[in-house]
């Protein structure tokens, strides 16, 4: 991860994540710079992981493309979601010790 705008992802993905005690969350970045934050979100009739959530988010505010997106907590599973809007998107989980996987 060597974008410093990343790493301010990664701080809003942390900070939503201990804020809302949720079991993931992710922070996006469209292709203007604009941020969106969501955690996964489990429902008798909804489940999201935090992915899917942010990009719920992020497609209801318009966005055309994405730069990137990090998600902490347990690992989202749906990276699929994210590079079917946008192949080229840089999507990376940062793991509870701190490691940063490119996904």
């Amino acid at each position: 991860m060597n974008n410093p705008e990343d790493a301010k992802l990664v701080t809003l993905a942390t900070s939503t994540l201990a804020r809302s005690g949720a079991e993931q969350a992710a922070a996006l970045r469209d292709s203007t710079g604009r941020t969106y934050v969501a955690v996964n979100v489990t429902s008798p009739s909804l489940n999201l992981d935090a992915f899917e959530a942010v990009l719920t988010v992020a497609l209801a505010s318009g966005i055309s493309g994405i730069e990137s997106v990090v998600a902490t907590g347990s690992k989202p599973e749906n990276v699929k979601a994210i590079k079917d809007f946008t192949p080229a998107a840089t999507v990376f989980f940062v793991a509870v010790s701190g490691e940063v996987i490119s996904l």
